[in-house]
């Protein structure tokens, strides 16, 4: 991140090979551990055909509803005025939201109990769907700090 007054240059991200999706291929870099694509790409692809056939839909949107559900709108940033520090509430940024919310589902998948990633990765995305489970409990957790925290919403700048 450059302290100055130029900007990052934003990388332009391939789609996959399956879909043809950007979503897909960013899901994928963000599951994948030391390198291996391979293992990442056959997780996933694996996890979207579950859940797709236990919910009936098309695999890419089951994913991309997932992610547009767990989707952060607030959330709070500390900032210090006066001696204190005080957490203001901000809208997130759309890059940054679809982040975060793939970061969770993958987080949320890893730390349940069952046979394989994709098992635990198909599971996560149902819930999610179906408007529970762990990820879905963080977002709201972090949108309830943001609305509990509005009185210092002056304080942005």
């Amino acid at each position: 991140m450059p302290r100055r007054a130029k900007r990052v240059v934003k990388r332009i991200i391939s789609p996959d090979a399956k879909y043809g999706n950007i979503s897909v291929t960013s899901f994928i870099n963000k599951i994948m551990l030391r390198g291996q694509k391979a293992t990442a790409e056959r997780i996933t692809y694996n996890a979207m055909q579950l859940a797709s056939q236990r919910l009936g839909n098309d695999p890419v949107e089951v994913l991309e509803q997932a992610i547009r559900d767990a989707t952060p709108l607030l959330m709070v940033k500390p900032r210090r005025v006066g001696g204190a520090t005080y957490q203001i509430p901000v809208e997130v940024e759309k890059d940054r939201g679809r982040s975060l919310a793939m970061r969770w589902i993958i987080t949320s998948a890893r730390a349940r109990s069952r046979k394989s990633m994709a098992e635990k990765l198909a599971s996560e995305l149902v819930d999610i769907i179906q408007g529970q489970g762990a990820t879905i409990k963080r977002r709201d957790n972090v949108h309830r700090m943001a609305e509990a925290n509005r009185a210092f919403a002056h304080y942005r700048w």
